[in-house]
């Protein structure tokens, strides 16, 4: 019998540094959870295993995008929580790689394991799975010591306004300054400081120190200037003289018939030198413009012009290489915008830390240079021991600056075994370079791995013959001995990049049509004679792709078209079925347009768009001007006439006739202005929607719920903003400006998607990375952006694969960069390609680009796939190349694109109707609320939200109030204690001197019981009371407080075992005051008279603090502190006094209700609690008379009944009634 193969995710080795390589689709995701459930069990021998069992803390996961952390997150947690139930045999095995799993543990370990994977789910929400950004936060925030960074630091997710701010600085500081040349220059290239940002910011972190480093911008300009006048005056010195020599050769050649005179005439070349002659005598002028002049007046077009031997002069020698000459004059541009490069790089970095904020990018290079600076090796160990593995997700996307923080904590090459650095990703979907991922780190990192390379080989998303014929395309290239293989990285033997055929678990049903399968790839031909522009090419596709959606719609409700599975009906296709995928909005509206013409209603997706690019954005702008300034008729007209309000013309033709009408639209928009001051703009803006009966009317168009959401979210960023802005000129100056930049898109600006409906998803094929799709259509995948050096800065990389940035294009560098563009491109193909499930369709054109006639289908992704580079030579040879991909393989088809049709699609009509609503039985309202002993005062009615939070706010409701007409004054100069200050705040303070003492355990000597409280009373200017106040506190810590129950009396600094400011909470179940306190009357103070408390009803929970909780002589007590002044000596506080204020203040119900929390505390924690054995009783010691007679102190200890009785009313259960005699036959039972 054949051993079962051992899956990668159970056999990879979890130590060292590892790489897996996982093409689209091969369960990674599925893999990185199985390690984590590997991990977390401990897996594993002494090869595969990491040697200990590790928890979700110890496992760090990056993944590139916050989207990527939740989903990964929500999986792993799914995985071990279901595992962990397959381990106690609650369900069946989730999946075969579980089941394998537990077979390698003994089964007398299953429960252990279930237990350890039980608890892993659970402590996910602080498991360490998080973006690369966020993680390097985390670790300067952790590590700020080691890291040598703040502790706090703001995170500012768009840093346009400061680095605005910084290059208005830099303007101000070198273009103010300048004259002349350097002015005109600077005015002529650079025009502001606004326009300069995107050109400046292109350069951070790759403008390097030059030799002239100390120059100004008007001392190089300036320089460079003189430099080229040099250059162009010794250019159009021999011209004086040639120019006039070769016009006389010309017209000697026409005039002796030596010429062609079809190519030679002087009709022609006067002209030429003409202006030839102006500019070599004209200093200034830089520009010359002879057409094809500099073709002909060289020694090849004289030669092909000239019927004999052509003339041999210097000037034509020279007339070849002057249009570059011309080119290569030395320009101020590239040196200065380094020189601001590097200038704002730094003030804008030094700004950021001032102000202790971070952007994104800041948090990998802060926590990089700590990582490479003095201490960099202890905080890369603290961080190993802090994460002794990692996985590291979507590796492929990595960058110099992620590898070396990784480099560093973890040694790639040395292979540690006690650390475990695992690297997941997939070279052929590496295709975020514009964000700045660099393929050429990943390669470096897969030398570093040599022999530890890991593959996933099985395609678990497609179809079989789907995988066989995106299999065959690339295979074909691969193989091809021509180019350098499917992804440009084939040199000699050597190729990081290689393509290797996955296999296919297949699917188990299948796309139909008419009862016969649909080809999986399908290649459209757009037939021509000559190469098409790329604006025919969008067009004809586009409304072919919209045309066979259509027809593919109509045939999955007609039952024609659908997913088939064995022994079931088939399922018809939906517009959600279908994904068209493009590379930029432009291809999007395009194939939008066709398939709304349709009926079609779609939503296009893309992770650039700005909600502020939308023209809601700017009819929002006009409404705010129009309620801000209602009285203005300008504005307001604007936002009457705006497309989104949409009022008919003849609506806006009687407000210019009817002055009424008008007058009722001024009024409408103050009233909206009013709207805005008083609730905010988004009150506003909800309330002018439904005025203008807006969401209705948008619901019925077919662009409605975009335009309806784009409102909504723009409403919730107009809010948000006004919060930290002031008045409403601000916000539209606000809003203004973003319209402005709404090229540059914020997360929380980009566009929402509007329904969850079924539509067609058109989305932009970085956006689709990491998803799929049923069908795909690629309808446009032949367009390409080739380099051309028109765009700068030039981004390439040398043969070490190290980048670099120019601001000076040769032709050498220009090829290199478009030799990365074109295996960026072929990666893009790659994941297009593999988004589909079951089907995809191709658009295949031979393209032109601008006004070249010439093909550049070549220079595109697939143009190379088919054809290994070679440049098509007519355009009738492009079926040619499609015929030898196909060679008879069943999964692939080409030919000419289908005919356009104006069929539309009706998507079925929502039948679903509104039910009756439901009502509840019962009241929705419940007066559930947080109750406390200050809401039981006698005239007080407390709203549930003033129960006091903290015992500080106890204590300034508990203590006495002071009388209206007593002084208020403080005592500068301190007496005894009876002549401390009154009122809540002193009394409070006398609190904080207790809570104070207990802390130092009632024991603290004399000096830093002085110490202490001259720091209090010198924060309140009460110096003349230090020593008053320290005699009295140093006093009551040692004084034996007489309880008068037989018991040895209390000291407090013998106090073992007791809490200051305990708080408790218990619930309480619509507890009837007057009840309460008919009980508490009853019970204490021998039912002496005292004030009825406020009826009211206590529902929710009751929560206190105690000042002090503690157990003497085997029994617990409660005792609180009040400041009441009873008098002006000691002889005032006597037990009657005492007793007298307790019930005035109504203390009995608090010591009653704290003796009841302790009652519930002790019956919890007291396996033998007894009420009558274990109370001891409440102490209420009155601060102002511990030296009297009495000692301050009122002790008391309500009957048990009592108690018992408030636990069961708190409970909501009846009362216990005494039991009533039992009489049988005149005998007492």
């Amino acid at each position: 019998m054949s051993e079962q193969k051992v899956p990668l995710a159970l056999a990879f080795p979890l130590r060292g540094s590892q790489l897996i390589e996982a093409s689209a689709g091969t369960g990674k995701t599925f893999t990185i959870s199985a390690l984590y459930l590997r991990l977390i069990l401990g897996h594993g021998g002494a090869e595969t295993g990491f040697g200990r069992e590790l928890l979700p803390p110890q496992i760090l996961v990056v993944t590139f995008t916050d989207a990527a952390t939740k989903e990964l997150r929500d999986r792993i947690r799914t995985r071990l929580a279901e595992a962990a139930r397959f381990f106690r045999d609650e369900i069946k095995a989730p999946d075969a790689l579980v089941e394998q799993l537990r077979d390698e543990f003994p089964p007398e370990q299953w429960a252990a394991c279930a237990g350890r994977l039980d608890i892993a789910a659970q402590w996910m929400d602080e498991a360490a799975v998080s973006t690369i950004h966020s993680w390097c936060q985390r670790m300067l925030r952790e590590h700020a010591f080691d890291s040598g960074s703040l502790f706090t630091q703001t995170l500012e997710t768009d840093h346009s306004d400061l680095l605005g701010e910084v290059l208005r600085d830099y303007w101000r500081l070198f273009c103010y300054p300048m004259h002349g040349d350097a002015l005109n220059w600077v005015r002529a290239n650079w025009g502001g400081p606004g326009a300069l940002m995107p050109r400046v910011r292109a350069l951070f972190g790759n403008s390097r120190p030059t030799a002239d480093a100390e120059q100004t911008p008007a001392e190089i300009i300036e320089g460079c200037l003189q430099e080229r006048r040099q250059a162009l005056s010794q250019l159009k010195t021999p011209w004086l003289q040639w120019a006039q020599e070769l016009r006389d050769i010309c017209l000697q050649g026409v005039a002796a018939k030596a010429v062609d005179g079809r190519k030679m005439q002087a009709r022609y070349f006067e002209p030429w030198f003409e202006k030839l002659s102006a500019w070599a005598y004209d200093e200034s002028q830089e520009q010359l413009d002879l057409g094809t002049g500099f073709t002909r007046l060289t020694p090849d077009g004289m030669a092909e012009a000239w019927k004999g031997d052509p003339p041999h002069h210097p000037g034509l020698d020279a007339m070849a290489g002057l249009k570059t000459a011309l080119d290569a004059l030395p320009s101020p541009d590239a040196a200065v915008l380094e020189h601001a490069a590097r200038w704002v790089s730094a003030r804008f970095e030094a700004e950021k830390r001032r102000r202790a904020e971070m952007g994104f990018d800041d948090m990998l290079l802060r926590l990089d240079a700590a990582l490479q600076a003095e201490a960099g090796e202890r905080l890369a160990t603290l961080i190993r021991e802090q994460f002794p593995v990692a996985l590291i997700d979507e590796f492929q996307d990595t960058d110099p600056v992620q590898y070396r923080i990784f480099e560093t904590i973890y040694r790639i090459e040395d292979n540690t075994p006690e650390t475990g650095l695992f690297l997941i990703g997939d070279p052929k979907q590496a295709i975020y370079a514009f964000r700045g991922a660099d393929i050429y780190t990943y390669l470096r990192a897969r030398h570093a791995t040599s022999g530890r390379l890991h593959t996933l080989d099985t395609n678990f998303r497609s179809s079989h013959a789907m995988v066989e014929a995106v299999n065959l395309v690339f295979e074909r290239a691969e193989q091809r001995d021509t180019g350098r293989g499917a992804f440009l990285f084939r040199d000699g033997a050597e190729n990081p990049v290689p393509f290797a055929p996955v296999k296919s678990s297949g699917r188990k049903d299948t796309l139909q049509l008419d009862g016969q399968p649909i080809t999986p790839l399908t290649f459209w031909q757009l037939p021509s004679e000559q190469p098409v522009s790329g604006v025919v090419y969008r067009q004809q596709l586009a409304a072919v792709c919209a045309s066979q959606i259509v027809e593919l719609l109509n045939g999955g409700q007609q039952g024609r078209c659908g997913f088939a599975r064995e022994g079931q009906p088939l399922k018809g296709l939906l517009p959600a079925d279908i994904a068209i995928l493009v590379r930029d909005g432009k291809e999007a509206q395009a194939v939008r347009r066709e398939l709304s013409a349709r009926g079609v209603r779609s939503v296009y997706l893309s992770d650039k768009d700005s909600v502020y690019a939308a023209q809601e954005a700017h009819d929002v702008l006009a409404w705010l001007k129009a309620c801000a300034e209602p009285d203005v008729e300008r504005p307001l007209r604007a936002a009457l006439a705006c497309i989104t309000l949409d009022l008919p013309l003849i609506e806006l033709e009687r407000l210019n006739q009817d002055e009424l009408a008008w007058e009722r639209r001024v009024m409408q928009f103050r009233g909206y202005r009013e709207t805005w001051r008083k609730q905010g703009v988004l009150a506003m803006l909800r309330r002018l929607l439904h005025d203008f009966e807006l969401p209705q009317a948008l619901i019925a168009r077919p662009d409605g719920e975009r335009v309806l959401t784009n409102l909504l979210h723009l409403s919730e960023l107009l809010q948000q903003a006004a919060a930290e802005l002031d008045g409403e000129q601000a916000l539209i100056r606000h809003l203004a400006e973003h319209l402005a930049l709404s090229g540059q898109a914020g997360e929380e600006q980009i566009l929402r998607l509007e329904s969850d409906e079924q539509l067609v998803k058109v989305v932009t094929i970085h956006k689709s990375k990491g998803l799929q799709y049923p069908l795909v259509f690629l309808p446009f995948i032949c367009s390409t952006k080739p380099v051309d050096g028109s765009r700068l800065p030039l981004h390439y990389h040398d043969a070490q694969g190290n980048a670099h940035v120019s601001l000076k294009p040769t032709p050498e560098l220009i090829t290199q960069a478009d030799d990365e563009r074109l295996a960026e491109d072929l990666r893009l193909l790659y994941v297009a390609l593999t988004r589909a499930e079951y089907a995809c369709w191709l658009g295949v054109a031979d393209l032109k680009r601008g006004n070249n006639n010439r093909s550049v289908l070549h220079l595109s992704a697939l143009g190379y796939l088919l054809g290994g580079g070679a440049l098509l030579a007519e355009s009738t040879a492009l079926e040619r190349w499609l015929a030898d991909l196909q060679q008879d393989c069943a999964a692939i088809q080409y030919g000419p694109v289908p005919a356009v049709n104006d069929d539309r699609f009706y998507p079925p009509l929502n039948q679903a109707t509104l039910l009756k609503p439901l009502v509840p039985t019962r009241r929705a309202a419940e007066n559930w609320w947080i109750a406390s002993y200050s809401a039981l005062r006698i005239g007080d009615s407390l709203s549930p939200a003033e129960a006091p939070d903290s015992a500080l706010a106890q204590k300034l409701s508990d203590d006495e109030r002071l009388d209206p007409d007593a002084p208020r004054d403080v005592l500068l100069s301190g007496g005894d204690i009876h002549r401390f200050p009154r009122g809540p705040n002193p009394g409070t303070f006398l609190h904080g001197l207790l809570e104070w003492a207990g802390s130092e355990g009632f024991n603290a000597d004399a000096d830093t019981v002085k110490d202490a409280v001259a720091r209090r009373c010198n924060r309140r200017g009460w110096q003349g009371w230090i020593d008053t106040l320290s005699d009295w506190l140093q006093h009551l810590q040692h004084e034996p407080l007489r309880l008068n129950n037989g018991q040895p009396a209390v000291v407090l600094s013998e106090l073992n075992q007791y809490q200051i400011e305990m708080e408790f909470w218990f619930a309480s179940h619509k507890v009837d005051v007057l009840q309460l306190d008919q009980l508490v009357r009853e019970h204490t103070h021998g039912g002496a008279a005292r004030a009825a408390a406020e009826p009211s009803l206590l529902n929710g929970m009751f929560k206190g603090f105690i000042d002090l909780t503690f157990e003497h002589e085997g029994r617990y007590y409660v005792a609180d502190y009040k400041s009441n002044w009873l008098g002006a000596d000691d002889s005032a506080y006597t037990e009657q006094a005492m007793n007298t204020s307790i019930l005035d203040n109504r203390y009995d119900l608090q010591y009653v209700l704290y003796l009841l929390a302790l009652h519930r505390q002790l019956k919890a924690r007291l396996a033998d609690y007894d009420y009558d054995q274990h109370m001891g009783g409440a102490l209420y010691l009155f601060l102002r008379g511990t030296r009297s007679q009495s000692q301050g102190v009122f002790f008391t200890r309500p009957p048990k009944q009592l108690i018992e009785s408030l636990d069961l009313l708190f409970q909501g259960k009846p009362q216990l009634k005494p039991a009533e005699p039992a009489w049988e036959q005149g005998v007492l039972l």
